[in-house]
Order: C-alpha cells, then sequence, then structure tokens
C-alpha cells in the first residue's frame, strides 16, 4: 500500500471506531465486523467479501503501533485524506510545497521556497515520505543511487479454529503477485507472522521488504487454544464428580478419549490428557479438560429425596469455613 491510499482511505471509519480508540476497542470494532461479513456467512455476496478484506486491512493497519502511528502522521499531513496540490490554492490555500517547506524551514516571508515534486523525474511523494519514515535519499552526495529496502506490506487473514490448530496455506496478493505461505499449527488469534522478502522490491540492490500478516482466529464452541495445549470444559454430574467415574470427552479430530475422573473431584480441577493437543515440528501438547459439576434444574420426587437424605447426612460440615478463615486474616 502506497502513502496516497493511505491518504485515501479512512481505516478509523471502515471499522466504525474514532481516531482515539484504544487497541481494545479496535479489536472489539473488527471482530464483530468480521463476523458479520465473513465469507461464509455471506457466500456469494461480492459487497460482503470486499467489506471483509476492507476491515482487514483496516485493522491490519490500526492494530500494529508503529503502522498505525506512520498512518496518522501521513493522515494529518493530508489534512484527513485530501491529496496534495502541487502548487497554491489548494484546501486552506496550502499547497504541496507549503506543507512540507514548513516542516523543513522552506517557505515564509523572506525565506526560501523549498519545492518538492510530484511527478516527473526525480523524486516523488514516495521517496519524501519514505525519508520521512526511515528511508534513504534518492542519491547520494556525488555517489549514485543509494540503496533502499523495500516497504512492508501489512495483511490480515482469518482462519477456522481448526485451520489455526492444524496450519493453514493462503495466498496473499502483493502488488500483482500471488505470494503463498504455511500458516504454521498452533497460530494465535492477533498473532502476526513475518515473511521476510515477501514485500515491495528494495531499490539499488536494496533488500525486499517484509509481508507481515495478522492472523485472526474464529473462536470454537468447545476447544480453545493454550500455547501448545488445547482447553476444554466438561459437565460431569455430582454422583461421577463425588463417586469418581471415567468419562468419554470429544478431541478436535472428531474421535473421542476416556478420562478417568477420581473420586471427590471438585468443580473447577483440570484434568490432563497426554498428546492430544496441537502438533507442531517442536512439540505436542496436551488436551486441558476442566470438569464441570452440572446442577440439575429440575428434581423427581425420588431424586429430591435422595438429595435431602444426603443432605441430611453431611448436615454440619462447613464447606465455607476456609473462606471465612481467609477473609478474616
Amino acid at each position: 500500500m502506497t502513502g496516497q491510499d493511505w491518504m485515501e482511505k479512512d481505516f478509523y471509519a471502515a471499522l466504525g471506531v474514532p481516531k482515539d480508540a484504544d487497541d481494545a476497542a479496535i479489536k472489539k470494532a473488527y471482530r464483530k465486523l468480521a463476523r458479520k461479513y465473513h465469507p461464509d456467512q455471506n457466500q456469494g455476496d461480492a459487497s460482503a467479501e470486499a467489506k471483509f478484506k476492507e476491515i482487514g486491512e483496516a485493522y491490519a493497519v490500526l492494530s500494529d503501533p508503529k503502522e498505525r502511528e506512520q498512518y496518522d502522521a501521513i493522515r494529518a499531513m493530508a489534512g484527513g485524506g485530501a491529496r496534495f496540490s502541487a502548487g497554491p490554492g489548494g484546501a486552506g490555500g496550502a499547497g504541496f510545497e507549503d506543507v512540507f517547506g514548513g516542516m523543513f524551514g522552506g517557505g515564509g516571508p523572506g525565506g526560501t521556497r523549498v519545492r518538492y515534486s510530484t511527478g516527473g523525474q526525480g523524486g516523488g511523494f514516495e521517496d519524501i515520505l519514505g525519508s520521512m519514515f526511515g528511508g534513504a535519499g534518492a542519491q547520494q552526495f556525488g555517489g549514485g543511487p543509494r540503496p533502499r529496502a523495500g516497504a512492508d506490506v501489512a495483511a490480515a487473514t482469518t482462519l477456522p479454529f481448526r485451520q489455526a490448530v492444524e496450519g493453514s496455506t493462503v495466498t496473499f496478493t502483493v502488488d500483482g503477485r500471488n505470494v503463498t505461505t504455511r500458516i504454521p499449527p498452533g497460530v494465535r488469534d492477533g498473532q502476526k507472522i513475518r515473511l521476510r522478502g515477501k514485500g515491495r522490491p528494495g531499490m539499488a540492490g536494496g533488500p525486499d521488504g517484509d509481508l507481515v500478516v495478522t492472523v485472526h482466529v474464529t473462536p470454537h464452541p468447545v476447544f480453545s487454544l493454550d500455547g501448545t495445549n488445547l482447553r476444554a470444559t466438561v459437565p460431569v454430574t455430582f454422583a461421577e464428580a463425588a463417586l469418581g467415574a471415567t468419562i468419554s470427552v470429544p478431541t478436535l479430530d472428531g474421535t473421542s478419549v476416556k478420562v478417568k475422573v477420581p473420586a471427590g473431584t471438585p468443580s473447577g480441577r483440570t484434568l490432563r490428557v497426554k498428546g492430544r493437543g496441537v502438533q507442531t515440528a517442536k512439540a505436542t501438547g496436551d488436551l486441558l479438560v476442566t470438569v464441570q459439576v452440572a446442577v440439575p434444574q429440575k428434581l423427581s420426587k425420588a431424586a429430591r429425596e435422595a438429595v435431602e437424605a444426603f443432605a441430611a447426612e453431611t448436615d454440619g460440615q462447613d464447606v465455607r469455613a476456609d473462606l471465612v478463615r481467609q477473609a478474616a486474616e
């Protein structure tokens, strides 16, 4: 994306957030819009697909502090999105030279006006922005062109949870060329992957820029990622928790695994199933099963009598004794 592109696109408006929105607000807005316009939810809808790409592009820039700072600076210089004028008479009477002349000491009464070209031979608008944000000038003193690194390119992709766990191959279009890359297994929501040399080409022998991909992962109704581990919350009955049981727990690959719940297991305890998590080149994670004791909403007469009998047998046990003691410390 060029500096002129950044001037013409209002990423804040695309996400529906104010310019001073914090990272959390930007992420929340993106996730809401991504769910609404996701291609899986709008199959065959070209306008929804375009909107999905637009908000992905906006989030890729605004979620990166460095890129957001540069974007804000460029937009501020352009007055919020208007093109620079190559001469006097632009918005508010200030032209392209006036803006940059004021920044670098040119213009003003009695001063020497510094002129910058917006086209033709020599450095244009991109060269000036490149020098402002860390690039080198077009010419060295007394020499030929100075090597300049190519610009990084930001992109975003959204993966279903299963593809994020197992890894996926995605293709991006960068300046008219396709770049295909493998997203590694276990990628986290919001994680950035840098593809060296896949950005814009360098100048005068300088290195090519990078492609920085922000990956978003759609939530799963059962599983969540914890590093290379998978987490799942599994309901058990009071009898299973109190007396112990062997239960069947689903896994992400569609099979199930037997998990032993020891007698006296409290709600919230986590049991570990080795080797049933994320498989990467370096390690294989585990499946972490958190037990949740399910309380029945309705009881039959016999069940109620059984619970009442149990309550009578355990009368006098204060399960909150430790809580009261700790609160008084």
